[in-house]
């Protein structure tokens, strides 16, 4: 990759960045399809300094638009002039677009590469009862997708339950025939999902209680690294299905690449 004055420069936020695999991945891509840009990795605190870092980076006339990531996502839409639907419905931004005009277009991409990873593991949501751990930026956009993939019943958890409503409302009012609810375990879903942080770092709790796994569920993470969470070491050795998280960033790889270069 030869970096030059014509070369697009696109960055992704987060905090930490360390864990991030997304610029590896694109600017593959982007050689691969011949295209003149470059993905730069940014750590960038939440709060003020994500605010600021937006102001800036719109100063920047090469800048083409940014990925988001942990623990951003759902602040970036306040940030952006315009969103598309499904980041309005979900509350969260995981890829933005500068466009000619120079205003930003926030898109959530998240939830369409987390069903296709399902899809192309051999796993269709449709009609399945789901667990959804989280209501942050990624859980957002997997329980939007999942509920437009035709999923039956979606049960969302959350730390703090007023996040979780908040999403389960917003669901509601979009797609008013699916089952949703904010409390419940595992028992009795089909797949199970750490929509989460938690897996991040080696001194993390787990996100779910492996004693409420049982046998032929699909445990899937949105961890990416390390590829086989504490989650998924467990659910594997209570004899469920697991599926990692590097699957959600292969699934959405070219509609990221097909949004920031459009």
């Amino acid at each position: 990759m030869t970096i030059s004055g014509h070369t697009k420069v696109f960055s992704i936020l987060a905090q930490p960045v360390h864990h991030v695999r997304t610029p590896q991945a694109l600017n593959a891509l982007f050689k691969e399809r011949c295209y003149d840009g470059v993905v730069v990795p940014i750590e960038v605190a939440p709060g003020d300094a994500i605010a600021k870092a937006f102001d800036a980076l719109r100063a920047f006339n090469n800048w083409g638009g940014t990925l988001v990531t942990i623990p951003h996502k759902t602040a970036v839409p306040a940030l952006c002039d315009t969103l598309t639907e499904r980041a309005r419905v979900a509350g969260a931004v995981n890829v933005v677009r500068r466009e000619r005009d120079g205003s930003l277009t926030g898109e959530l991409l998240d939830g369409v590469g987390f069903v296709r990873g399902l899809r192309d593991g051999g796993f269709d949501p449709n009609g399945k009862a789901v667990f959804l751990a989280g209501a942050g930026g990624a859980a957002s956009a997997i329980a939007f997708a999942l509920v437009e993939a035709g999923v039956s019943r979606l049960t969302v958890v959350n730390r703090s339950q007023p996040k979780s409503q908040e999403l389960v409302s917003r669901l509601q009012e979009r797609f008013p025939t699916v089952s949703f609810a904010t409390v419940g375990t595992p028992k009795a879903h089909d797949i199970v999902i750490n929509g989460t942080s938690l897996g991040l770092r080696d001194d993390d709790p787990l996100p779910i209680d492996p004693r409420l796994l049982e046998p032929e569920m699909l445990v899937a993470e949105v961890i990416m690294s390390p590829a086989e969470t504490a989650l998924l070491c467990e659910a594997r050795q209570r004899g469920c299905l697991v599926h990692p998280g590097g699957a959600m960033l292969q699934g959405q790889l070219t509609e990221i690449f097909s949004f920031l270069t459009a």
